[in-house]
């Protein structure tokens, strides 16, 4: 008799947005372990959160008379900017984390040519480390070499350092990070593995009957409380089957101020030059002193974000796609560089740039094979025995990729979940530049030590 083939599943979920506070398109801030164990499924293990000091909220230090109490402000204020301290000098690999991004972005895009492509490089990242806890021999070792590192235990720490350097939510910026493992009831599982996850992953484990209306009702509740709501199209078509196992699920949902916000009374109406036709859009506008920046395919300006990192805003050259820049060494050596970047010039910058609301769904299968992960998607080579007994016969059957980012006058929101289951290259005038972005580009947001926590092209952008 032919043995039955049992499979996992890896979501990786992200999301970045543009809101002051929850706006109406988003069902609910999201919270940490907000989902809470029912009838449908119980909890094996749940991670705890580290505290973090807030930001302090400047209305509630003025007194009755009208003064201002300086003294309990600074308190709390200090409190909160020793911890930002501390995560932002937490070490982390940086070159081989950029090693990383470098390989998979490019294998990302795929069949995404003409359309608006949204990719998280670190959640997909925390998805493929935490695959890494859950397998062994061959399977592991195709994952660690795709992640850049020799050994589990380097895995583990880098991903735990990325973790900690990355999540924040004091108030002031929301990046949230979050992961979870759903398994089936009737398997036993390697307690020890899932105490790892919760621990060094903060990932906290579930178990429920797969393929029940149920589990799979709280596996979209537990995604849609992480990413509040923005994917919720996305995570209403997952489902487990009967012969899944194991799913995977990370998520990151990210939300930010303009450090200097545009004026809602300057945006106005005009045309976005998308490669399928001509797109009438809000476009907003700014003009100050500030940075250009240029590469021999592209020129591009940096937007900082209060309290966090910047958004990148890339324009290709004439006969240059977004995609192909992304594939651009010089132009990934920019997304990925600090501050630094020798073809620059501070000069008067009249920016035009697109409102836009951008996603995409990616399907990973074909992605990590081409990158080198192909033994987890073989039923006969895939080893899933750290944790779950008797293994045999479980694999991958699917790796899935959900991410969204939305600008408007305010900032940025952003949201991403891994399920698996006109200007040039030439040098700019002395003085002042119109950079207007009005035909297909490429952006990212970075953390504020750099990375990029999201890389996206808006070929239409909206």
């Amino acid at each position: 008799m032919k043995q039955k083939r049992w499979t996992a599943i890896l979501l990786a979920v992200s999301l970045a947005a543009a809101m002051t506070g929850c706006a109406s398109r988003v069902e609910s801030c999201p919270a940490a372990n907000q989902t809470q164990p029912g009838a449908a499924y119980e909890t094996l293990a749940e991670a705890t959160y580290p505290e973090m000091a807030k930001y302090p909220d400047e209305t509630a230090y003025m007194k009755k008379d009208g003064s201002f109490d300086d003294e309990g402000f600074s308190k709390v204020y200090d409190a909160w900017w020793a911890d930002k301290r501390a995560r932002r000098d937490i070490d982390i690999d940086r070159e081989n984390v950029q090693s990383f991004v470098r390989a998979s972005t490019g294998a990302m895009l795929g069949e995404e040519c003409g359309k608006n492509f949204v990719y998280s490089p670190l959640n997909v990242y925390m998805a493929l480390s935490m695959l890494a806890e859950c397998t062994d021999g061959d399977s592991r070792a195709q994952i660690l070499s795709l992640l850049r590192e020799n050994r589990l235990e380097d895995v583990r720490a880098q991903a735990k350092a990325l973790w900690n350097a990355n999540y924040c939510a004091d108030g002031a910026v929301t990046s949230v990070l979050a992961s979870s493992v759903w398994l089936d009831d009737g398997v036993d599982y390697v307690r020890k593995t899932l105490d790892t996850l919760a621990q060094d992953y903060y990932a906290s484990s579930f178990s429920g009957e797969m393929g029940s209306d149920s589990y799979n009702k709280a596996l979209q509740s537990w995604l849609n409380e992480q990413t509040g709501g923005l994917l919720k199209d996305q995570a209403s078509g997952l489902a487990f089957t009967p012969e899944t196992v194991m799913a995977l699920a990370t998520t990151i949902y990210y939300r930010a101020k303009w450090s200097e916000e545009f004026s809602k009374s300057q945006t106005s109406e005009d045309v976005f030059y998308a490669e399928s036709g001509d797109i009438t859009c809000d476009f907003m506008h700014s003009s100050g002193t500030g940075t250009y920046y240029w590469g021999e395919k592209f020129g591009a300006v940096n937007l900082s974000l209060r309290e966090s990192g910047a958004m990148k805003l890339l324009l290709p050259d004439e006969g240059v796609t977004p995609e192909a820049l992304l594939q651009d060494e010089e132009a990934m050596n920019f997304l990925l560089g600090g501050g630094e970047w020798e073809n620059s010039k501070f000069l008067i910058v009249n920016l035009s740039v697109p409102k836009f609301d951008v996603s995409s769904d990616l399907n990973l299968n074909k992605s990590l094979q081409a990158l080198g992960v192909t033994d987890v998607f073989d039923s006969d080579a895939a080893d899933f025995s750290p944790v779950i007994e008797n293994a045999d016969g479980v694999f991958l059957s699917r790796a899935e990729h959900a991410a969204r980012v939305a600008i408007d006058e305010e900032g940025v929101t952003a949201a991403a979940y891994t399920v698996m289951m006109e200007a040039g290259a030439a040098e700019p005038p002395d003085e002042e530049i119109d950079f207007t972005l009005d035909r297909p580009f490429v952006f990212a947001i970075t953390s504020q030590d750099g990375l990029p926590l999201f890389i996206g092209i808006v070929n239409t952008p909206n």
